[in-house]
């Protein structure tokens, strides 16, 4: 009797050791994607991105019910265009997200200080702009930790909340380390091919783009080594505010989703 308990408690571990592993999906990569909005209905995950985003504090999207809009942009690099949309931004008091990398820091302190100063967020977008599925726990959080402690060096803003993954590449794994270093992941619901300096094709694409895919919360991401985007920028806020729109930072929401979880 005693030999077929070992025996069982034996194969049960031989079992677990060699099946766990491959039932867990929890560093199964995902690449970012959407339904686009269309005649201002908004953007659509699905159910399934939705409540792994709402369990791990993420979002890509606003509410519906009102006409607000989150303006961000992802800056790897310096292309020359970053100072016209902060001129842009200024004029139309627009508040912006800007999430940057080691590289942009190191290359564009100064523009960095000015978006501090000039009240837009700073959001972490890794230091080396890895596929933060591909690195272990310790450099995931060690990406982060060395964009924040730079940031604060080089400007007044000594926290860091959001984070949008490099690439667009997360998993359920880095969604919970971020959330463990006190980061908010912050996806989107518009976005278009911007970011190919050597296949801009003038303003207008920019602003068609981003009026078509337009809804009541959506989050744009725009790039900045974008010409096309740096020229389209003016008239997408003043039309977009004739059409009803306000635009908000990223605090609001995080505080409005406080508010809603007491």
């Amino acid at each position: 009797m005693m030999k077929r308990i070992i025996y069982g408690l034996l194969a049960a571990l031989f079992f677990f050791s060699f099946t766990t592993p491959a039932m867990s999906a929890s560093n199964q990569p995902i690449h970012w994607g959407f339904k686009k909005a269309a005649n201002e209905q908004p953007a659509e995950a699905g159910a399934q991105l939705d409540q792994l985003l709402a369990e791990n504090g993420a979002f890509y999207k606003d509410s519906a019910k009102e006409k607000v809009l989150y303006l961000t942009f992802d800056n790897g690099y310096e292309n020359g265009y970053t100072a016209s949309v902060l001129d842009t931004l200024k004029k139309e008091k627009v508040p912006a997200a800007f999430f940057i990398t080691g590289h942009y820091l190191k290359s564009a302190p100064d523009l960095v200080k000015r978006m501090n100063k000039e009240g837009h967020i700073i959001g972490n977008h890794s230091w080396h702009h890895p596929d933060l599925t591909q690195v272990s726990d310790a450099k995931l959080r060690e990406e982060l930790e060395l964009v924040k402690k730079e940031t604060a060096r080089i400007t007044k803003q000594k926290d860091m909340k959001y984070l949008r993954p490099p690439r667009g590449i997360f998993s359920e794994r880095t969604l919970k380390v971020a959330r463990e270093e006190g980061y908010t992941h912050v996806m989107w619901s518009l976005a278009f091919v911007d970011w190919q300096t050597n296949n801009q094709k003038g303003w207008q694409y920019s602003y068609d783009n981003i009026m078509k895919q337009i809804h009541p919360g959506a989050v744009l991401l725009l790039h900045t080594v974008s010409k096309d985007n740096a020229e389209a920028l003016p008239k997408v806020l003043k039309d977009l505010k004739k059409k009803g729109y306000r635009f908000a930072s990223l605090d609001e929401y995080r505080k409005k989703q406080k508010r809603v979880s007491l």
